[in-house]
C-alpha cells in the first residue's frame, strides 16, 4: 500500500469518531430521555383524571371501552398537540421558545457553575432581581445614543448580579457563612428592595400609584428579528454558555473550580486557594444570573417594547434555574438544552391552556416530574430495567484503557 493511500487516514478518522461516540455518557442521555417520557405519561394520566367529562366515560368502561379510550386520546392528544404547536409550530412559536429560554439558560449556567465548585447557588433569584433593577434603571433613567445605551444597561445588570453573587462568596470565604442560608436571605432582601424602590420617585412611573417603572427607552431594548421574539438576548445566552465551557475546560480558574468542587482539602493541599476560588465562582455565577435579570428587563415583548420593571418581572427564573441546571447535569451544553426544553414548556403551556383547556400549572408539574426522574436515576432504572445494563456497559473499561 502506498504512503499516499488515503484509506488508513479514513480508518483513523472513523476510529476517532467512534471513540468520541463511545465516550459520550449514553446512560445519562438515555435516563434523561426516559425521564421525559415518563413525565409525559404521568402528565397524560393527570389530564385524564382531572377532566370530569373524560372521567365519566370510565364509569361504563367495561360496557363500551372505546368511549373512554377515545375521550382519553382526544384529551391527551389535543393537549400535547397544543403544547407542540405553541412551542415549535412555526417561526413565531419557536422564537417565543427562545425568548423564554434565554434567561433560564443564563441563570442555569450560574447555578451549574456553582455546582461544579461544590456550591449551591440558590440565590439566582435575588441576583437576577438586582440585575433587572440596574438594567431597567439605566434603560429608562439615562438617555444615551443607540448601541451605547444598550451596552451600558447590559453591563449595569451584569455588574449588579456580580456584586450580589460575589457578596455570597466573600461571606462564605471570610466568615464561613453557609451559601444556602446567605443566598436565601439575599433573595428576600433583593425582592424587598425592588418593592421599596418601585414606591420611590426614582423608579415609579409619573402619574401612577401602582408599583411600576417608566418604560425602557427604545435605544436600550434588545433588538429582535421582525415577526417574532428572537432577540439578541438569546445569542447572549448562547455566548454565555460558550464562555462557561471555556472557563471550565480551557482556563486555570476552571481547573481550580472543578478541583475545589471534587475535593476542597486536596485542592488546598495542592496549593489552590479555596477561598479565592469560592469568591470568583460565586461572582461569575452572580454575573450570569444578573444577565438573566437583564434579559428580563430589556427583552422586547410581542409589541416590540420592553416590559416595564415591576415586582413580578423576573418571575421565578432564579428558582427555575436550579431545575434547569439539574436537568443539564451542570454542564453548559446540557444547560442550554434544558433551558430550551423548559422554554418550550413555558411557551407551549399558554397554548395548552387556550386551545386545549388544560391548566397552565400542568407544565409546572411536567417540569417537576422531569427533574424528579432525572435526579433519581435509580428510580428510572427500576422502571426501565435496560438502563441498568446500559449504565454497566458505560463504566466497563475498554481493552485500550487496560493497556
Amino acid at each position: 500500500m502506498s504512503e499516499t493511500d488515503p484509506q488508513p487516514a479514513r480508518r483513523r478518522r472513523r476510529r476517532s469518531f467512534g471513540s468520541v461516540l463511545r465516550g459520550l455518557p449514553w446512560s445519562e442521555v438515555a435516563t434523561t430521555a426516559v425521564a421525559f417520557v415518563l413525565a409525559l405519561i404521568i402528565g397524560a394520566v393527570l389530564m385524564i383524571v382531572s377532566d370530569s367529562d373524560v372521567r365519566s366515560t370510565f364509569s361504563y368502561f367495561f360496557g363500551r371501552p372505546g368511549d373512554a379510550l377515545a375521550a382519553s386520546a382526544e384529551k391527551v392528544g389535543g393537549a400535547y398537540s397544543a403544547l407542540i404547536a405553541g412551542s415549535l409550530g412555526g417561526y413565531g412559536p419557536i422564537t417565543e421558545t427562545t425568548a423564554q429560554a434565554a434567561p433560564l439558560i443564563c441563570a442555569g449556567l450560574g447555578v451549574g457553575l456553582a455546582f461544579r465548585a461544590g456550591l449551591f447557588n440558590i440565590g439566582g433569584q435575588g441576583q437576577a432581581i438586582v440585575g433587572s433593577i440596574l438594567a431597567a434603571w439605566v434603560g429608562f433613567a439615562l438617555h444615551l445614543p443607540p448601541v451605547i445605551h444598550l451596552l451600558v444597561a447590559i453591563v449595569a445588570g451584569v455588574v449588579g448580579g456580580t456584586v450580589w453573587g460575589g457578596l455570597v462568596g466573600w461571606l462564605k470565604a471570610k466568615a464561613g457563612a453557609h451559601e444556602v442560608i446567605v443566598t436565601i436571605m439575599l433573595n428576600y432582601i433583593a425582592a424587598g428592595m425592588l418593592a421599596f424602590l418601585l414606591t420611590t420617585t426614582a423608579f415609579q412611573r409619573p402619574g401612577r400609584t401602582d408599583p411600576i417603572s417608566p418604560e425602557v427607552d427604545w435605544n436600550a431594548t434588545l433588538p429582535r428579528l421582525t415577526g417574532g421574539r428572537l432577540h439578541l438576548g438569546f445569542l447572549l445566552a448562547i455566548a454565555a454558555a460558550v464562555l462557561v465551557w471555556w472557563i471550565l475546560e480551557r482556563s486555570t480558574i476552571g481547573f481550580a473550580i472543578k478541583a475545589v468542587g471534587a475535593n476542597p482539602n486536596a485542592a488546598a493541599t495542592a496549593g489552590m486557594s479555596v477561598a479565592g476560588t469560592t469568591m470568583i465562582t460565586m461572582a461569575i455565577a452572580g454575573a450570569l444570573a444578573g444577565l438573566a435579570g437583564t434579559l428580563a428587563a430589556l427583552a422586547p415583548s410581542s409589541n416590540g417594547y420592553a416590559v416595564p420593571l415591576s415586582i413580578g418581572l423576573v418571575g421565578s427564573v432564579g428558582f427555575d434555574a436550579i431545575t434547569v441546571a439539574l436537568l443539564g447535569r451542570a454542564r453548559p451544553l446540557g444547560t442550554v438544552l434544558a433551558g430550551l426544553l423548559f422554554g418550550a414548556l413555558h411557551a407551549g403551556g399558554l397554548s395548552m391552556q387556550s386551545l386545549a383547556g388544560t391548566p397552565l400549572t400542568l407544565t409546572t408539574v411536567l417540569q417537576a416530574l422531569i427533574v424528579l426522574f432525572v435526579a433519581a436515576p435509580a428510580l428510572v432504572s427500576t422502571v426501565v430495567p435496560f438502563l441498568k445494563a446500559r449504565a454497566r456497559r458505560d463504566v466497563v473499561p475498554t481493552s485500550g484503557a487496560l493497556t
